[in-house]
């Protein structure tokens, strides 16, 4: 269920990213949003009132923080409100992914989750930077790291375990590095001559739901 999940969230963070980019509207990307975050909701809701591991309640816990931004996320967006809270909020969920990061590393010793949760991390860094502290500039390379991630950390490694296999670490490195080749020059662009795509409407975005602390 949580590779189901995670399918969806790669749906949710590829309409953000057309969203950062001016391609789809704050109310449309809004409701999705609703969708996608009532489900992370749910799911671990039921799995922390039946854990009987910490484990199991250390991976819903992830699962959860990430639902109610997504709702939070599509209440901005269908009521109009500013979104300074949400990208406030953003920075905790960085601060919180980097952890699962290291747990995945330390405690599982599952370097592929690792370095998915570090991606997520960068990426809701990025979303603070731009929501929180109004750095409009940087709001089209967000948008198509978004648009990356939504396939690389999510569609992808999401259908690969619902086919009942695993992500190897190799692979989840190899896109990193793609990732960076990818936007580089658009990055050296922005930060050379300041330009940027201010999408219209409001400027929200929503985090991936996290692989659970073990997939």
């Amino acid at each position: 269920m949580s590779s189901v999940g995670l399918l969806f969230v790669g749906a949710a963070l590829f309409v953000n990213g057309l969203l950062f980019l001016g391609q789809v509207d704050a109310k449309t990307a809004g409701v999705f949003n609703l969708f996608v975050g009532a489900l992370q909701v749910a799911i671990p809701f039921y799995a922390i009132a039946t854990a009987d591991d910490p484990d199991q309640v250390l991976a819903a816990a992830g699962v959860f923080m990430f639902g109610f931004t997504y709702l939070y996320v599509g209440i901005n967006n269908l009521a109009g409100y500013e979104g300074t809270g949400l990208g406030w909020y953003s920075a905790w969920v960085a601060l919180m992914a980097a952890g699962f990061a290291v747990v995945n590393a330390v405690r599982f010793d599952d370097v592929a989750s690792a370095l998915l949760w570090a991606q997520w991390s960068v990426l809701w860094a990025a979303f603070f930077v731009v929501i929180a502290l109004g750095k409009a500039r940087w709001t089209a390379l967000v948008g198509w790291l978004t648009l990356i991630m939504a396939f690389t950390t999510c569609t992808i490694p999401a259908f690969v375990y619902l086919l009942g296999e695993t992500v190897p670490a190799w692979a989840v490195g190899l896109s990193i590095v793609a990732t960076v080749l990818a936007l580089a020059p658009l990055a050296l662009r922005t930060a050379k001559d300041g330009g940027s795509i201010t999408p219209a409407g409001v400027v929200t975005t929503s985090p991936p739901e996290s692989v659970v602390a073990r997939s």
